[in-house]
């Protein structure tokens, strides 16, 4: 389930400062490894800063997973010391799901999410029976959801917000079939159904136009992907440093605004 990627170097001495407010223990030989679950460009930025981490003395490996559960499961267990893919109400979901109590150790960025089609121009195209795709996880799902009752599509039970399922849909005046897929399957789907709900990375990754979309939410902190570790881990002070490296390096946010523009991005 996990495929190696790469290796950042190694650690060289050094003593650090976390650049948080406070002195950083000296980091000399210190090492971390982190979990991805998106691939593609928005792994790019993280690879910059694991570059520059290895210069200022902290070596960083980075797997990449292929689904959207491991990379939980691999922290908690120790097999990784953070993981960087999830915003706060998937990891609420997933510290519930689980019996887990892993927390945010700090933020990344923040990306919209849209409503896309290879089919249809306008929601008003689409017709009756079309096929709908939506993520199947329960958070990203009910976002999904929310969108197509924005778009006119179907209607919701109200104040559900990123909870509602489809047995919260009261009203399909088209008679959607709605479809639940895993979010990173979600942009091959286009070429099969109507519409899908999509990710500006994922759909980067497989070379569609991520600015394309129908209909776009809003850039929203609480979805803002977060770095999650153990409360007890004995990294901690590495993975800040290196949370640290991510959000104040110049050339991280060079890769965001080239690869995304305002479509992804940072949250801190």
């Amino acid at each position: 389930m996990i495929s190696r990627r790469l290796w950042i170097g190694l650690a060289s001495a050094a003593a650090l400062t976390l650049g948080l407010g406070a002195a950083a223990p000296a980091l000399a030989n210190e090492s971390i490894t982190l979990g991805l679950a998106s691939p593609g460009p928005l792994a790019d930025p993280v690879y910059q800063a694991a570059k520059e981490a290895k210069e200022q003395g902290l070596d960083v490996k980075v797997v990449e997973f292929t689904d959207w559960v491991a990379p939980n499961a691999a922290v908690a267990n120790g097999d990784i010391d953070v993981n960087y893919y999830q915003h706060i109400p998937f990891l609420d979901n997933a510290n519930k799901a689980k019996g887990t109590n892993l927390i945010s150790i700090g933020i990344g960025t923040s990306a919209k999410l849209g409503l896309y089609s290879k089919k249809w121009k306008s929601f008003a195209e689409i017709p009756d029976g079309a096929t709908a795709a939506i993520a199947n996880d329960p958070v990203n799902g009910g976002r999904g959801l929310v969108l197509l009752e924005r778009a006119g599509l179907i209607k919701l039970k109200p104040d559900l917000d990123y909870k509602a399922t489809v047995l919260d849909i009261v009203e399909n005046p088209k008679h959607l079939k709605i479809i639940e897929v895993a979010a990173q399957q979600l942009p091959r789907t286009l070429e099969d159904v109507d519409v899908a709900e999509g990710y500006a990375h994922l759909l980067k990754a497989y070379g569609a136009d991520p600015h394309s979309a129908l209909l776009f939410d809003s850039i929203q902190d609480r979805y803002a992907l977060q770095f999650v570790v153990k409360p007890d881990s004995p990294k901690l002070d590495a993975v800040k440093k290196f949370v640290h490296i991510y959000q104040t390096s110049p050339k991280v946010k060079e890769i965001l605004a080239e690869k995304f523009g305002d479509l992804i991005v940072t949250a801190w």
